[in-house]
């Protein structure tokens, strides 16, 4: 973005140009799919309120959920609908981030693994009808991102014709479900080996009871409260199951396996660990539920920073001057760079929840690791974009109402579920090493004939780091290691770095293909201007590999500060243009302390 290529803002009303980003930014729906959540959360009974104990936050989480339930005609229904489901998460932890996390258990992991299994005739009214609230009981003491070893046993009698479910030992307890008194009545499906007269046939889900309407666990279940956390609001337990008996219909079936009431057992699957993520393929679904957690909560934490941004004054650099704290550029400067990342997030989660609804056969698996490395950069990045907000606004960002710390806090409950995001990345650079990945062709055009004004060479450049990471990567994994685990040690940074720039060339990418399908004239110059800041931070931090190979030249390497500093000068005036276009209820933002003091 050169000078000459700057619009004349003065005679753009701000208005219509947010309109057109909130347009892009939500793909059209922010009036429709997203309009009865936004609506629904800005309403009364989702107000923060001051002063509640752990246990009274919990218990304000589930009576909300109710609420929330009162709004879902049919819960499988919505399960089963990503652009909806993922919607409902984008405006629900900006208000309580403790029923964020319920909700999306109850809906995605507990809802929606019904509904991937063979129904069998049970009567689910009481969950549709929230009597009864649904919990996902998965990973154990012991076994975490390893759960396929879980140890929990589902032992089928075939004379009772029913299962009895047991923990054989304390390091098999369930870990950290919201299994707690809170809430009254709840369920789960209980993931547990399947033991068919002495055979392991590996692990499937189970639908069972939990506890009565008191909260109090039935017979057999054990619930053993956790220490409280520092992220949502949660009644984290570990849970155990003493010989509980359960009925034949437990069993959530399909193709992956099925067991007929004399005991034979079938699947079209041969591989024990292919039953189970066929079993937990929620967890998928539910990377996408996190990511969208993320999305909104940073998008709400850069609003609010940026009002203040605007709103909070402090000294120029004239004796009794004073400006808004968004005129310096040490302020203005890494709200513009989280600006930069939120839309290339937002964008690129919008890309990837429209793939995933589509996505069939063999294409599932790519688009499974394509969601997986998705959740991870998002969330990190919604940590990273929600930390700098909470220090642009000082002591007023520590304060839970101004709606940001506690939500901040929450990031690190999404960084962990349904998948450790270090651990995300490391499966995904490796598979990316053994051709999960196309990787782009190198541009046959010289970086001397080419300009850091040109979106398509900073796309390019992405590629090149990417293919950088792949080279490295592959280099040190053809290396004689005294062990395969020595050789893999030796992979496994550039392999994560791998999965890290072909996730960040995607974002950039549709931050770029937003600008071109925008509204001609400011809209669509603002959105090149933000694809240029997010590639120019992070060619930059990757230009000692660029030049070293010929991607760039030394002009270009010692150009990139001041191309930095162009796009920001341009980006400046219309700082809060861009984080209007998020549409954060203006009702939610009257009750911040910081903004209407």
């Amino acid at each position: 973005m050169t000078a000459s290529q700057i619009p004349d803002s003065a005679s753009v009303s701000s208005v219509p140009v947010s309109a057109a980003l909130s347009s892009v930014l939500f793909a059209g729906q922010l009036g429709t799919v997203h309009a009865r959540w936004r609506s629904l959360f800005s309403s009364a009974p989702f107000r923060f309120q001051e002063g509640l104990t752990h246990r009274e936050r919990i218990r304000l989480s589930y009576d909300r959920l109710r609420i929330v339930n009162g709004a879902v005609a049919a819960p499988q229904a919505l399960a089963a609908d990503p652009v909806e489901l993922t919607a409902l998460h984008e405006w629900a932890g900006a208000v309580d981030p403790g029923m964020a996390t319920i909700i999306s258990i109850h809906y995605n992991l507990f809802h929606g693994s019904l509904a991937d299994h063979e129904t069998a005739g049970r009567d689910l009214g009481e969950y549709v009808r929230g009597d009864r609230i649904g919990t996902f009981l998965c990973t154990e003491v012991a076994h975490g991102n390893d759960a396929a070893q879980m140890e929990t046993t589902a032992t089928y009698d075939p004379a009772a014709r029913e299962f009895v479910l047991n923990t054989p030992h304390t390091a098999a307890a369930k870990f950290m479900p919201n299994t707690g008194p809170d809430g009254g009545a709840k369920g789960a499906v209980v993931a547990a080996r399947l033991i068919v007269e002495g055979a392991d046939h590996g692990v499937f889900l189970f639908l069972v009871p939990l506890s009565d309407s008191d909260g109090s666990p039935l017979q057999g279940v054990g619930v053993r409260p956790l220490p409280q956390t520092t992220s949502s609001p949660v009644d984290h337990c570990a849970t155990t199951f003493d010989n509980v008996r359960l009925p034949f219909d437990a069993l959530l079936q399909g193709d992956h396996g099925r067991l007929t009431p004399d005991g034979k057992f079938t699947s079209a699957l041969g591989s024990s660990r292919r039953r189970f993520l066929e079993s937990i393929g929620r967890v998928t679904m539910g990377k996408l539920c996190m990511t969208a957690h993320g999305l909104g909560v940073m998008r709400h934490a850069l609003d609010v920073a940026m009002r203040y941004a605007h709103t909070r004054h402090t000294s120029g650099m004239t004796k009794g001057q004073r400006v808004p704290l968004i005129a310096h550029r040490g302020h203005h400067m890494p709200l513009l760079d989280a600006v930069a990342t939120t839309y290339a997030a937002t964008l690129l989660q919008r890309s990837v929840v429209r793939q995933w609804d589509r996505a069939g056969g063999e294409e599932r698996e790519a688009y499974e690791r394509l969601t997986a490395i998705t959740k991870a950069w998002i969330t990190w990045q919604s940590r990273a974009v929600m930390s700098e907000c909470r220090e642009r606004c000082g002591a007023q960002g520590l304060i839970q109402a101004n709606g940001i710390a506690l939500q901040l806090a929450s990031i690190e409950g999404t960084i962990t579920a349904e998948g450790d995001n270090t651990v995300i990345m490391q499966k995904a650079g490796g598979e990316m090493l053994l051709g999960g990945v196309q990787l782009k062709p190198e541009s046959e055009i010289t970086a001397e004939d080419r300009e850091l004004t040109d979106p398509q060479f900073l796309q390019d450049l992405l590629a090149d780091i990417e293919r950088i990471s792949h080279t490295r990567a592959k280099a040190r994994l053809r290396k004689r290691a005294a062990s395969p685990l020595a050789r893999w040690n030796s992979a496994v940074t550039p392999a994560v770095a791998l999965a890290g720039a072909h996730v960040h060339r995607l974002a950039a990418e549709s931050l770029l293909t937003a600008a071109a399908q925008a509204p001609s004239g400011l809209p669509a110059d603002l959105l090149r201007a933000l694809h240029a800041l997010f590639a120019l931070r992070r060619i930059a931090a990757h230009s000692g590999d660029l030049l070293a190979r010929g991607r760039m030249t030394a002009v270009q390497v010692e150009s990139l500060p001041d191309a930095v500093e162009e796009v920001l000068g341009f980006l400046e005036p219309h700082a809060l243009t861009l984080t209007e276009a998020f549409g954060v209820s203006e009702e939610i933002l009257e009750t911040h302390p910081m903004l209407s003091a």
